[in-house]
């Protein structure tokens, strides 16, 4: 039987070094991160949503259930488990994750995680966020983030270390002729995306 999945777009990072704002919404190649984002993951059918905090209607025109997460200081993990929680009300097995600031994923990466657990490795690195989390794992998180307090240090919160309880499968993908786990941190990131999105659009 084919697993069922939905897709998550997490977009709650902020361009601090670009003058504040969200990430996912700065422009490369003319459209938006996100919009790459949703170009990838659209044509596989499945639903989709983007997790982020705040005034939802900043991602009105993308027409997508805008997912909060009530975990304040929980960090990314607040994110992947309102994830969870949404895909457990579609009925679906597993949830993939992507961070809004990450234009270029494969437009095969369901496919080539499946079946979850599986993280995205490109080169020597892992991208701890692009990952398919099985939904039957979403208490075990839940749980977990209860059971560390405000104090806790943020290793406590961390994505590898909870990825590690349950089992994360590495999945290697190419970073030829460029990874296409590059997110956008600064100016001169936004600058090589731009860059990359006139590349891909030539190609």
């Amino acid at each position: 039987m084919a697993m069922e999945w939905a897709g998550v777009v997490l977009a709650g990072g902020e361009a601090r070094r670009m003058g504040g704002g969200d990430k996912p919404l700065l422009r490369a190649g003319g459209r938006s991160l996100l919009d790459h984002v949703l170009d990838r993951l659209g044509p596989h059918g499945r639903p989709l949503a983007i997790n982020a905090r705040g005034d939802a209607g900043r991602f009105g025109p993308f027409g997508l259930p805008v997912l909060p997460d009530d975990l304040p200081g929980a960090g990314p993990l607040a994110g992947v488990l309102a994830a969870m929680d949404w895909a457990a009300g579609l009925g679906c097995d597993a949830v993939l994750t992507v961070p809004g600031d990450t234009p270029f994923i494969p437009r095969d990466l369901p496919v080539m995680l499946a079946p979850a657990p599986a993280v995205a490795m490109s080169g020597d690195r892992r991208h701890h966020l692009v990952a398919l989390w099985p939904v039957a794992a979403r208490a075990a998180l839940r749980d977990r983030l209860a059971a560390t307090g405000p104090d806790a240090p943020r290793a406590a919160f961390g994505v590898r270390a909870f990825a590690a309880t349950i089992g994360m499968r590495d999945v290697v993908f190419s970073n030829r002729p460029f990874d296409p786990f590059f997110n956008v941190n600064s100016p001169a990131d936004l600058a090589e995306a731009d860059r990359l999105a006139a590349l891909i659009g030539a190609g």
